[in-house]
């Protein structure tokens, strides 16, 4: 089972959002049994579960439930590490924006990032793989504005999103999303995205260089391979991520997607000791953990976004996965303790 972390630079820059909002992050660390020493690691590593509990923790502390819900807070605290040279390099907004998509396993393999091309521009989205804990909607947000005001960024100049979707209910107070994304937001959606106008993602980006983008990429290569090795599986699992919502991906479309024959994929995958039927049952078993754990999404789309044709099937499949039926499996966590600290 692939281990979902967080890098140490993504963490400290969150951390240190954190701390310009006021908080005491050597006793928030303290409460969450981490380690503050790994922040400073260039290695380091986060689980996916840590990060959840940091931003738990750091909400209850603050009293904020818009904790780093403001723009200037998102760019200033956005730390892609590497990754942001290599996006800032490149020609236009979009290739930057693709760029995140292949190389997304740095930042987080917890994180998944997918383009969906719209009449109106592309769709990002921004997903979450496994876990025990829910995903804090802070947590979500705060990524999700980051990518949008990384874009404004990268082209110089502001740039909002045309509309922005989140799977979480609509809260009570809108205002301080309303404040921050600028644009048109639903509710209770399949996916957590935001649509950039064609217009935008054709600008040319004001730290663009042939030469510097050509080792950027040779840089993040390089800073992949020490983190995946050649493993093709994650990158697999990903795809399929980033599609079931739509449909049950086929092995050959992921294998056109990596530049790859059906037969190379297949090879590869066996190498590793894996197949591209384990790792959908794989990716739909981690998501079905994060979706179950919204309350306010119902079983039956529960089923849909793991592209399941019918509802019996994903019953199957969560009596195989937990020894539980879906609903018997969301009632262990409808009833939400406060977090219980853990390190892993």
């Amino acid at each position: 089972m692939i281990v979902r972390t967080s890098s140490s630079d993504w963490v400290r820059g969150v951390v240190d959002m954190f701390r310009a909002e006021g908080l005491d992050v050597p006793a928030l660390f303290h409460q969450a049994h981490l380690d503050l020493r790994t922040l400073d690691d260039p290695a380091g590593r986060f689980s996916i579960d840590d990060v959840s509990l940091l931003w738990e923790l750091a909400v209850q502390r603050s009293g904020k439930t818009t904790l780093g819900l403001t723009r200037e807070l998102a760019i200033t605290y956005a730390n892609l590490g590497i990754l942001r040279y290599a996006m800032m390099s490149c020609p236009t907004l979009l290739t930057a924006l693709r760029r995140l998509a292949r190389y997304m396993n740095l930042v987080s393999n917890a994180a998944t990032f997918a383009l969906a091309e719209d009449v109106q521009g592309h769709w990002f989205s921004l997903g979450h793989l496994g876990g025990e804990r829910p995903v804090p909607r802070q947590r979500l947000e705060f990524g999700m504005l980051a990518v949008v005001c990384s874009c404004g960024w990268f082209t110089g100049r502001g740039l909002d999103a045309l509309a922005v979707d989140f799977v979480y209910p609509e809260p009570a107070d809108l205002a301080p999303l309303h404040a921050a994304f600028r644009c048109p937001l639903r509710f209770g959606q399949a996916e957590n995205r935001a649509l950039i106008s064609h217009a935008d993602l054709a600008v040319p980006l004001s730290a663009r260089d042939a030469a510097m983008a050509s080792l950027h990429e040779r840089l993040v290569n390089a800073e992949f391979e020490r983190l995946e090795g050649a493993r093709i599986g994650p990158r697999v699992q990903q795809l399929i991520a980033a599609q079931l919502a739509e449909r049950e991906p086929r092995r050959d479309q992921v294998a056109a997607a990596l530049h790859l024959s059906d037969r190379t994929l297949q090879r590869r995958l066996h190498a590793e000791g894996t197949s591209f039927q384990r790792l959908l049952d794989d990716t739909r078993r981690e998501l079905a953990q994060q979706h179950l754990r919204q309350p306010g999404t119902s079983l039956k789309r529960v089923a849909d976004l793991l592209g399941f044709e019918d509802s019996s099937n994903f019953f199957r499949a969560c009596k195989r996965w937990f020894g539980q039926s879906p609903a018997q499996y969301r009632l262990r966590f409808s009833d939400s303790a406060a977090p219980a600290s853990h390190h892993s």
